[in-house]
Formats: C-alpha cells, structure tokens, sequence
C-alpha cells in the first residue's frame, strides 16, 4: 500500500511540473502540494497499520482455533462408536432360561421316561437323566464349551476355551444386537444345559437293558464327536452351515434329529428288549410321564425364549410361538387318535405336547404365530404317524418313542421353517425365496443325520468292546433298579 501511493504521488508531482515549467509561483504551489502530499500518504500508511493490527490478531486466533479444533475432529470418529450395553435385564432373563433348561431335565424329562418304563426300571432311567447332565456338564467346561464355540472353523472351533481358559466375571458373549452382550460365563452355563438335555434324551431309545457304564462312556464319546460339531457348524463362528444359511433358532438339528437318530441307531445295536412284540409291556405310571411333559413345557419357554440371548421383542416371539405350537400338537395328536384309536389318550395328549415343543424349536424366533401353529398341528399328525406306522416299518425297538417323535418333529420343524420364515408368510423375513431355503434346511437335516448315524454307530461299537452294551438276560428280567443301583422305586 506504500509503494503504490508513494508511486501515485511521484507521477502526480511530475505531471504537474511538467505543466507549469515557466511559472515559480506555480512551482512553489507544486513544492507545497508534494509535501502535502507526502504528508497525506504518512497518514494514510499510520492508519493502514493501525487497521491491519487487529486483522492480524483476529488470524492469529482463528489459526489457534482452528489448531484445537483439529484433536477433536480426529477423535469425533471414535466417540461415533456405538457402547458395549449389558443390561441387567437381559442377564437376569438369560440366568432364569438357564435354570428353566435345568429344569426341562431334572426332574422334567426324567420323570417323563421313568413314567414310560416299567417299576422295575424307574431309578435306572432317573439315575441315567440326572447323571448323564451332570456329567455333559463338567465335560462341557472342560473342553465341550471351546470346540463348540471357542474360535472358527467349518466343523470344530479351537481349544482356546479348554478348562474356560481366559473367561472370567468381566467376559462377554455376543448377543444378536451387535453393541449388546452378555456375561459370558451364563452363556457358557445356557449352552451347558442345551449339551446335557441333548445327551440325556437318547437315553430314551435303549431304556431298560443297556449297562449303566455304556451309557456314560457313549455319551462322552458322543458327545465330543457329534454334538460339539453340529453345534458349531450351526451356531458356531465359521460353522458350515451357518454360513450356508441355515436356520436353527433354538436346536432342531443340534439338538433334537442330532439325539434322535444316535438313539434310532442305539436301539438296533443294543438290541430289542425282552418280550417286546411277544408281550405287553406298558408304561407303569402315567401320572409321572404328565407331570414330566408339563415341566418340559415350562421349562422349554427357557430353551426357545432364551435362545434369544435378550429380553427383547424377539424372546417375546418365541415365547409365544412356543406356546401356541404345543398346544396346536395337542390338539392334533388328539384329534387324530379320536379318529384312527377311537380315543383320546392322556399319554397321547403328553407326547403331542412334545412333539409340538420339538417341533418349533427351531422356527420360533423367526415364523410368525400363525405360522407356529400349523408347524404345530403338522408335527403332532407326523410324530404320532412317527411312533406307530413309521416304528413298525423300521422295526427298531425304541423304547420312549425318541426317533418318533424328536426325530420326525426335529425334521418337520427344520422344512417348515425354511417356509413360514418368508414374510410373505408372517415370519420375520429372509434374503431366499421359500424353495432356496427349504433346500438349504434339507442339506442341514441330510448332514445330521448322517453325521450323527454314522459317528453313533462307531460309538457304541467302542463302547461294546470296552465295556459291553447290554446287561445280561437274567438281570434285564430282574430290572436294573436293584441290580445296577441297588434301590427300588416303591417298598410296598
């Protein structure tokens, strides 16, 4: 700004000398006009500065501002990450599911199969309900909990879980939210309870003639070869099927097909009981096999709802699901008794509720309610065909109807799923059409079966070199109370 008026001001000084070349007076105006001049450009570059002074304090603080403004942009991405929730709700729920598992199998199934064997073989079935959980369970913490869902993989997880190595009070588990979880350790305790009922349901098929140290030692070997590996593949990270897509909200494969066909396959290789299609050999109290299907009722709102992992919408989906298809199996297994028995029987109306509850397990987070009853009417026609025609057909001796009724309601609640999912249909949705997704739950029912078959029939071969499966002829005739467990169910 100086140079250009101190510019201005020496052209305007020549330019006026160069009009008043003859005339001192006018060179003196001109002489007084310069230094008028020059005085006027002082002034102007004194309040130029004096301008500009606070120009510059004002830039100064707009680059300090913009300096601390910078740390907090970089940081703005972080605080945009969602927080980890664990609520108190859902963690209260998820310890209650558990205990109503726990209840499903002690006293709720074993009181449902002793009701169904004879007196003399009450204890036995109550001692290899209660001790087969017991034992899953420690199994489960020991290593069952880290191959099932400890790390990835198509088949097994890992061993990084081995003895819960790394959990502790602070661990967390994912939920179905990604910023919720839960403590891991009642998730390690959920899943126990899942493992335990699952082995403790092919007891069932062999009742009343296997030896007590058989059946501990197959479900150990069971176990850690069928039930870890279909529970990873299909809730597991990296599981085969999981990736494929297949739905399983609460164990229709895992738990229920995956029992029933090591129980189908233990009833031919154990061998069919003493008289059985020579003699009756009815059920000796029926008011225990009642008692035990209403428990199973109860305590499988924990089994489904809890499959949720929060108390959320999506437990109260399962809830009622799981409500409403039992009773629809009731119903129809009834109804069809009337029809082709003549009458309604109350161990026809217990085992309808069963296969009700079997049948829904695995569509109850995801089908709607009025997709859940006809799963529910469906399955209790199925599953009665299942323990009469069907029975007959394979000609195995399945002592409490396992494969009947866990194995047909397991694949019909797989199918249907894959069906009454569609929205189109009530459920909640899915990214296939109907036909893909019922071709993806038939590849996830085909490898079950033939998993658990194939691993079952190796199983009890082991354990028939190692131990032996069958009590021999003249203890089976006495029953196993008092010859294995020393005890009696009734002192009359």
């Amino acid at each position: 700004m100086k140079k250009i008026l101190s510019v201005l001001s020496l052209v305007a000084f020549m330019g006026m000398g160069a009009i008043s070349t003859n005339s001192y007076a006018v060179e003196e105006d001109m002489v007084e006009a310069a230094e008028a001049m020059t005085e006027a450009v002082e002034a102007v570059e004194v309040a130029t500065e004096e301008a500009m002074e606070p120009m510059a304090e004002a830039e100064e603080m707009v680059v300090a501002e913009t300096e601390e403004a910078m740390p907090a942009a970089e940081e703005a991405p972080a605080a945009e990450e969602p927080e980890i929730i664990v609520d108190k709700g859902d963690t209260a729920w998820m310890m209650v599911a558990t205990l109503l598992v726990i209840l499903m199998t002690v006293p709720g199934l074993a009181l449902f199969y002793g009701g169904l064997v004879r007196s003399k073989n009450m204890l036995s079935v109550l001692m290899q309900v209660l001790v087969v959980f017991s034992l899953i369970s420690v199994v489960w913490a020991v290593y069952g909990y880290s191959i099932a869902f400890g790390g990835e993989g198509l088949i097994y997880g890992d061993f990084s879980r081995v003895f819960l190595s790394g959990i502790t009070a602070d661990s967390l588990a994912d939920t179905f939210t990604d910023n919720v979880k839960i403590p891991e350790l009642i998730f390690v305790a959920f899943q126990c309870t899942f493992a335990g009922i699952t082995c403790a349901l092919i007891v069932g098929s062999f009742a009343e003639r296997i030896k007590f140290s058989a059946v501990l030692l197959f479900s150990v070997l069971w176990f850690t070869f069928s039930y870890a590996p279909i529970a990873h593949m299909v809730w597991g990270a990296g599981g085969y099927l999981l990736d494929k897509g297949a739905l399983d909200f609460a164990g229709g494969t895992v738990v229920h097909i995956n029992a029933a066909v090591a129980g189908l396959v233990g009833a031919y290789m154990v061998g069919k009981r003493i008289g059985y299609g020579k003699e009756a050999l009815p059920p000796h109290n029926l008011t225990f096999t009642m008692v035990g299907a209403s428990l199973l009722w109860v305590g499988w709102f924990g089994f489904n709802a809890g499959s949720n992992l929060e108390a959320t919408g999506g437990a109260g989906l399962a809830f009622i699901n799981t409500l409403l298809a039992t009773a629809a199996a009731v119903l129809a297994w009834s109804l069809a008794e009337s029809i082709f028995k003549g009458k309604a029987s109350m161990l026809g109306g217990a085992s309808g509720a069963v296969a009700g509850l079997v049948a829904i397990t695995p569509a109850c987070g995801s089908v709607g309610p009025m997709g859940a009853i006809i799963i529910g009417l469906i399955g209790g026609f199925l599953c009665l065909w299942g323990v009469s025609g069907l029975k007959s057909m394979l000609g195995a001796d399945d002592s409490l109807d396992v494969f009947g009724v866990h194995g047909i309601g397991g694949i019909v609640g797989a199918l249907l799923t894959g069906v009454f999912t569609d929205a189109s249909l009530g459920g909640i949705g899915m990214d296939t059409s109907i036909m893909e997704q019922v071709m993806i739950q038939g590849e996830g029912v085909v490898i079950t079966i033939l998993w658990s078959g194939i691993v079952a029939a190796i199983c009890y071969k082991i354990v028939d070199i190692i131990v032996g499966l069958r009590v021999p002829e003249d203890i089976e005739r006495e029953g196993l109370d008092t010859t294995s467990h020393g005890e009696r169910a009734y002192n009359m």
